[in-house]
């Protein structure tokens, strides 16, 4: 099969409760446990939040399996979260406020590739799926960002308010001179994958050179930010064979690409129907107004508008994988 082509037109969170509040109610639950424990109140029965600080995007485990003060107090934590969610909406103009995502599913969609984007051996090689749509039932859709060319602070100020979920995929040439703003973004929760160095068109390359775009990446990743992710988009979402045995190479899982693409001023479709699915994953790119008519706040705020009248939720697609 030879190259596949996408048709890219282009060359913080909604858990009931923020990183802060998370960590303090953890803090709470354990203190109220322990007396629970070991205090006047009696009783020797475990409580608290299972599992630990749940990761960015989620909410907190069961408020049934918390003890009755960490429940109140955590019931009052809720208001409080809401209350900000919505003055930050009102804040960032939104017409309503974001819906938040529902816990993560416990077992995690079996991810294969899409019908018609397979390579040759595909399933023999073990490569790496490609998917534009998650398979779930849950209405939520996940919000990508492209490259990391525009570094705007107020983009970072406005998803942290909002707490809206969101992955970056990173090439190197974009975001070289400065590593730091998107340190801020891993602060806040945000995982940085792979966009390849120097954001070529990856099936003009041989797939020496495809390895050494891929791989070069992920020790930048790896170097900067710590980690070596394990999700890959090839730029413009163009890829062929070797694009794919040389992102295993590197240590690639998944190669995530769109059903949609959410600009300043308008949307952009895969499907006939112009429609929002169950699991879409949604694309957009780090641009300002040297490219686009408006900010990157702009570009969010016309997607949270139409996902939230639409019914949806925002999600982090990391949490489905």
């Amino acid at each position: 099969m030879g190259s596949v082509v996408q048709n890219d037109n282009n060359g913080a969170f909604p858990a009931a409760s923020g990183a802060r509040g998370v960590v303090a109610l953890l803090a709470l639950a354990a203190i109220v446990s322990g007396c629970a424990q070991g205090g006047a109140s009696g009783g020797g029965a475990e409580s608290g939040v299972a599992g630990g600080t749940p990761a960015p995007g989620q909410q907190v485990a069961d408020p049934a399996a918390l003890p009755a003060h960490a429940l109140s107090l955590y019931a009052a934590h809720l208001r409080a979260e809401a209350l900000a969610r919505a003055a930050a909406a009102r804040h960032w103009g939104l017409r309503e406020v974001p819906l938040a995502a529902p816990l993560p599913p416990v077992r995690k969609p079996r991810i294969t590739t899409r019908e018609g984007f397979e390579v040759e051996d595909h399933e023999e090689l073990d490569l790496p799926p490609l998917f534009t749509t998650v398979p779930t039932r849950q209405k939520v859709v996940f919000l990508t960002i492209d490259d990391g060319a525009e570094k705007d602070p107020a983009f970072l100020k406005m998803m942290k308010e909002l707490r809206i979920p969101y992955t970056a995929f990173l090439s190197d040439y974009v975001v070289k001179d400065d590593y730091a703003y998107f340190r801020k973004m891993q602060k806040f929760g945000v995982t940085l994958n792979n966009h390849t160095l120097h954001h070529p068109y990856l099936p003009a390359l041989s797939y020496t050179r495809q390895k050494r775009e891929i791989c070069g990446m992920q020790r930048v990743l790896r170097e900067q930010y710590g980690r070596r992710p394990a999700l890959f988009r090839p730029p413009f979402g163009n890829y062929d064979r070797d694009t794919l045995v040389a992102a295993k190479t590197c240590g690639v899982k998944y190669v995530p690409l769109w059903n949609e693409e959410v600009f300043v001023d308008h949307w952009e479709y895969r499907e006939g129907d112009q429609d929002l699915h169950p699991g879409d994953i949604v694309l957009s790119h780090f641009r300002g107004r040297g490219e686009w008519k408006g900010t990157m706040p702009d570009m969010v705020r016309r997607f949270l508008n139409k996902v939230t009248e639409k019914g949806y939720a925002v999600a982090r697609l990391e949490d489905y994988l």
